[in-house]
């Protein structure tokens, strides 16, 4: 009866085992091959629940997602015989298992590498048909373009397709970008000193105007103070005329009660005269006579 019983545990265990060996899943992100003593057999396993034979089959799972192959930086001539360095990455995926891994052995990093090669040379074609004004900003996105399409040429016997091409970055040579950045100072500094020319030339004319029209202010404004001056002048003498003509003594008398006063503003003020001198006539005299 035991040994009834382990036989029986035994035997389901090696169907468990055997059943284990034969049940195989493919992920939604996978395809499979099935190979039969290393020969392929299906080429068609979709994501799913899969059997096969133990130890007779394997399998085989590649990620048929989209890829990115981000390559070094390459340089490459322009047709003016620049150098530029050049930064890229490719966007890729596997269409045909079969034909993938037969040119690859199913080896991601062998495939890339042939994918890499590709793209360069048509990059190094494209490259060499511009030139660097045209590649950094004019047809960028058209050197892509042909690119892509080109590509997709040269990869359709790998099995994959190449979904796009993007240029990240395009650079100098370190050597020929100071060399640039050195005529750009140069060409800047040139500049500014120009504008700075033009701004002091300028400066001068609105400093010289404004001189002229100062001048002229001035002189219009001294021209009519002399003006109003002598009407001032004018009007004063007829005034002082007028009173003249109504009592000339006594006008005369009150001019030189003020010449008095001016000339002895301080008690050390000393004038030196003749006795007989006109401006001491009213100290003799009240009516001014001798």
């Amino acid at each position: 009866m035991f040994q009834n019983r382990s036989l029986i545990g035994f035997i389901s265990l090696v169907v468990l085992l055997i059943v284990g060996l034969s049940v195989f899943t493919v992920d939604q992100r996978q395809r499979g091959i099935l190979f039969r003593l290393g020969e392929i057999v299906d080429t068609s396993l979709e994501p799913g629940l899969h059997f096969k034979l133990p130890f007779v089959n394997n399998v085989r799972k590649f990620d048929v997602r989209i890829l990115t192959l981000d390559a070094e930086p390459e340089r490459f001539l322009t047709s003016e015989k620049k150098n530029v360095i050049v930064d890229f990455f490719v966007k890729w995926r596997i269409t045909d298992i079969a034909r993938y891994y037969k040119a690859t052995t199913g080896d991601e990093r062998q495939a890339s590498i042939r994918l890499s090669q590709i793209i360069k040379d048509g990059l190094r074609g494209e490259f060499g048909k511009r030139t660097i004004q045209e590649v950094v900003s004019g047809e960028r996105s058209q050197i892509m373009d042909i690119i892509t399409v080109e590509a997709n040429r040269g990869v359709a016997e790998f099995g994959i397709e190449v979904v796009d091409v993007r240029i990240k970055r395009i650079d100098l040579p370190r050597e020929v970008s100071d060399s640039v950045y050195q005529r750009m100072q140069a060409e800047r500094a040139r500049v500014a000193k120009d504008f700075r020319a033009r701004g002091a030339e300028a400066a001068e004319r609105i400093r010289a105007d404004a001189d002229r029209q100062r001048s002229v202010i001035v002189a219009k404004a001294y021209s009519e103070a002399e003006k109003i001056r002598g009407e001032g002048d004018a009007t004063a003498a007829e005034i002082y005329a007028k009173a003249y003509e109504k009592d000339g003594e006594f006008y005369a008398f009150t001019r030189s009660l003020n010449a008095y006063r001016n000339a002895f503003q301080s008690k050390d003020d000393v004038v030196v005269l003749k006795p007989d001198s006109e401006f001491f006539q009213y100290y003799k005299d009240a009516n001014g006579k001798r």
